[in-house]
């Protein structure tokens, strides 16, 4: 036989081999979840070959972000075994069985590890690498263009060349997406598509085409029932213009084979974006485990399917082309279908074990106490006892054991022992168990929400500001300007991007002239994008970047409010702190006019971003510390500087590019012993006018800026004022119910502060409607100095009427 069909011969098997034990683990999967193993199931039968060959153009270095259907692109890639691919389906916490996301996604949820156990980046260049993939239809688009951003950036920019090895190899990296096609009717997709056609970044973007978004046909999904052709007017074959586009059948091995080929070079060696719309993918076992495709799909379109199976025409290809008989396909398919099956049942025990020594443990426990009442012969709480049975012995028969049914079953024991004294002593290592177990699930599926790692910013210490005879008074925007450029100057990582911040320098000139200085790498204009502006930012600093990502105004960035809640909040959580993309999010809000630019919409935000550290400084002094902190630190952030505060004079400390200000410490403004006022940001000049004015009626206010609303108040500093004035009133610009009542939870409930008071607790925020626009508008919605008078005193009067009057 020649070396080329020698050749040919070992890659064909290859790939016929991974196809199959993708299949194979699809058909088996559905089954562990429709006996009860597994809770839920979708899986990436009918588009193995096409992802099979694409693996073979990809290099060590190479991103994948996609779609839960890439299961044969993770298995050709390597990323992941079959065994850990049913791990995964099983939810196994355990990080070598699941390294992915260790029982916290579903399954079909890649990811392959970016960090060590320190936090630190691995080497990314020596392996190939999987973004977390999340579930929300076209989420992972906007993290996309940033993968494939940071590429440009490593190729192009001067500083960053040969610097960072195990980042990138001078930018040579493609990134590799993928989406259903239904999928694509996505904003997001759109928003990506066009925007790398504008930034010409190598990713090569694969489209899916099975024809259904769930039961919804592609004719009701997408104008001209075809992608490809919709977006036809984003492709060119102009060097440095549009993407290139490639129209494909999933079924056709040859067509697959050099188109990818083509791809992976256009994408690799232009950085031109690549568009792969895969055609005719077939669904064997419909769209996941919840429902049967036999109900939207005809008979005819069922046949169709089973005849067009990529499989079954791959197959067909090789007998024709004699690559391999019929009889050694057989024995290639009863291999992998036996190899499958092995890898399941072991993954199964593996899952098993731990809980299963977990279990042995409780039953150990369990019968020392039962045994206790044996030795005894304690007869008068034998109907507890009973109870009590009942419940081990529902444990015991239950079809499957599992942590939460342990937990459950401890507690219900617990609680019908509680108050019986002599049952409480007899079961008390039960209930010491019950504690303990409780503390180590709870860390073990909830850990790695926020930094865990040296870098976290809660390990920064305060640097307070160094003033002399050399300060001067200068406007707050050039605080920021000077804090940026020194970043800019040491920190060849550190980069700023965003609507009008490069030629303008932003809308308020906080990076006047940097741009000329740096260069448009450094300081990028883009288009008005809001949720691939951060998803720009997030690929980026996942692959070791730090971008300062530039939302114009807090109201806008409720267009990335999805971007950042579903991906960015929850990266470091669902990979158990092996990926992060410590992204800094600079935006301007607060006191704003008209109905579209009043926003503070801090309840959405405290609600939406757990994982992200939210930061509201009042001036600008205190932003440049919090960046100072943020930039030496390696978790996400979210800063809301206050937009009125650009003009306003401030002094400039002589170490500005040292301050730090730490996160979650409050800081005391003024002090006072009659009423704590809480708040942040652009109230806080309207609250120290107003204890100016209360300081005439002898009503002294302790005024407290949280400075951070996530992380709040870790040193109980508000706790300790209420034990002064046993009075809190929470101030701020949100709705009523936003931010007022997360602050107030945070201190009455987290630090148990209610027992302080002696007078009802007070929120003061905006009006429930959008301020209409102007001074009025501003006035009559927005807590004033006068509303904060008001309310003090109606405080005062409710505990001292004779000294203190109603005011209402």
């Amino acid at each position: 036989m020649k070396q080329k069909n020698i050749k040919e011969k070992k890659i064909v098997t290859q790939i016929l081999k991974i196809c199959l034990q993708s299949r194979f683990a699809s058909l088996l999967g559905r089954k562990e979840v429709l006996t009860g193993k597994a809770s839920f199931g979708i899986f990436g039968d009918g588009v193995e070959l096409p992802q099979a060959i694409l693996a073979q153009f990809m290099q060590p270095g190479d991103f994948r972000t996609g779609y839960y259907r890439d299961q044969t692109l993770e298995f050709a890639l390597g990323n992941i075994t079959i065994s850990q691919f049913f791990s995964q389906l099983y939810a196994d916490t355990q990080f070598e069985n699941e390294p992915g996301s260790r029982g916290r996604q579903m399954n079909c949820h890649f990811a392959t590890p970016f960090l060590n156990d320190n936090s630190e980046f691995l080497s990314l260049t020596k392996k190939w690498n999987t973004a977390s993939d999340i579930s929300p239809t076209g989420g992972q688009m906007a993290r996309l263009l940033g993968l494939a951003y940071a590429s440009k950036l490593f190729r192009q920019n001067p500083e960053l060349q040969n610097q960072y090895p195990d980042l990138s190899f001078h930018g040579n990296e493609i990134v590799v997406g993928s989406i259903g096609d239904a999928s694509t009717s996505e904003g997001l997709f759109f928003e990506t598509m066009n925007a790398a056609g504008v930034l010409q970044v190598p990713l090569v973007m694969n489209v899916w085409d099975n024809g259904y978004g769930i039961s919804v046909p592609r004719q009701l999904q997408t104008v001209n029932n075809s992608i490809s052709k919709a977006l036809s007017g984003f492709a060119s074959s102009k060097a440095g213009e549009g993407f290139a586009l490639f129209k494909v059948t999933a079924t056709d091995y040859e067509d697959l084979f050099n188109t990818y080929k083509q791809a992976t070079e256009i994408a690799r060696t232009e950085h031109k974006p690549v568009l792969v719309h895969v055609v005719d993918v077939t669904q064997p076992q419909g769209h996941s485990t919840s429902g049967s495709h036999e109900r939207y799909k005809t008979k005819e379109r069922l046949d169709w399917e089973k005849e067009n199976c990529c499989l079954e025409k791959f197959k067909q290809w090789i007998l024709k082309h004699q690559i391999l008989d019929q009889n050694e396909i057989n024995k290639i398919e009863d291999e992998e279908k036996s190899f499958v099956k092995k890898s399941q049942e072991d993954s199964y025990q593996k899952y098993l074990k731990p809980i299963h020594d977990e279990w042995n443990q409780v039953q150990k426990i369990y019968e020392s106490c039962i045994s206790i009442q044996s030795n005894n012969k304690v007869t008068t709480h034998e109907l507890t006892l009973s109870k009590i049975k009942k419940h081990w012995n529902s444990l015991i028969s239950a079809p499957s054991v599992y942590r939460g049914l342990i937990q459950s079953t401890i507690a219900q024991i617990l609680f019908e022992i509680y108050s019986i004294e002599a049952l409480e002593l007899q079961f008390k290592e039960l209930k010491k168990f019950y504690f303990e177990y409780l503390q180590k699930n709870k860390q073990l599926y909830s850990s790695h929400l926020y930094s865990e790692s040296e870098k976290s910013p809660l390990n920064k210490i305060e640097i307070k500001p160094i003033y002399n005879e050399t300060s001067e008074m200068v406007d707050g925007r050039l605080i920021l300007l000077r804090c940026f450029d020194h970043h800019f100057k040491t920190n060849p990582l550190f980069f700023a991007f965003g609507e009008d911040v490069g030629q303008l320098g932003d809308v308020n000139l906080v990076f006047e002239g940097l741009q000329q200085k740096y260069s448009n790498l450094r300081i990028t204009d883009t288009g008005i994008r809001e949720a691939t502006i951060l998803g720009q930012g997030i690929g980026c600093a996942m692959r070791g970047l730090r971008p300062l990502v530039d939302i114009q105004y807090l109201d806008y960035f409720l267009y990335a409010l999805q971007t950042a809640s579903d991906d960015l909040a929850t990266l470091h959580y669902r990979t158990a702190g092996k990926q992060k993309a410590p992204v800094i999010i600079r935006t301007k809000g607060h006191r704003l006019e008209g109905i579209w630019h009043t926003g503070s919409p801090m309840g959405v935000l405290l609600n939406s971003l757990r994982g992200l550290y939210i930061c509201v400084p009042r001036n600008m002094i205190q932003a440049a510390g919090m960046y100072n902190t943020l930039l030496a630190s390696d978790n996400p952030a979210l800063v809301i500087e206050v937009l009125n505060g650009y003009r306003l004079k401030e002094k400039c400390p002589a170490n500005l590019s040292e301050i730090q200000v730490p996160l979650g410490q409050c800081e005391i403004l003024k002090e006072g012993h009659h009423i704590t006022l809480v708040t942040y940001g652009a109230c806080v000049r309207i609250a120290l006018q107003a204890a100016q004015v209360l300081e005439e009626k002898n009503i002294s206010l302790e005024i407290i800026d949280v400075q951070t609303l996530i992380p709040f108040d870790l040193t109980g500093i508000i706790k300790k004022s209420i034990e002064k004035t046993n009075a809190i009133l929470f101030l701020d610009e949100d709705v009523p119910g936003g931010a007022s009542s997360y602050m107030m939870q945070q201190v009455l409930e987290n630090q148990k502060s209610f027992d302080f008071l002696d007078v009802r607790p007070r929120t003061l925020t905006s009006s429930e409607n959008r301020v209409s626009y102007g001074r009025d508008g501003d006035y009559f919605g927005k807590p004033q100095t006068e509303d904060i008078l008001k309310i003090c005193l109606t405080m005062m009067n409710e505990r001292n009427r004779k000294d203190f009057p109603s005011f209402c």
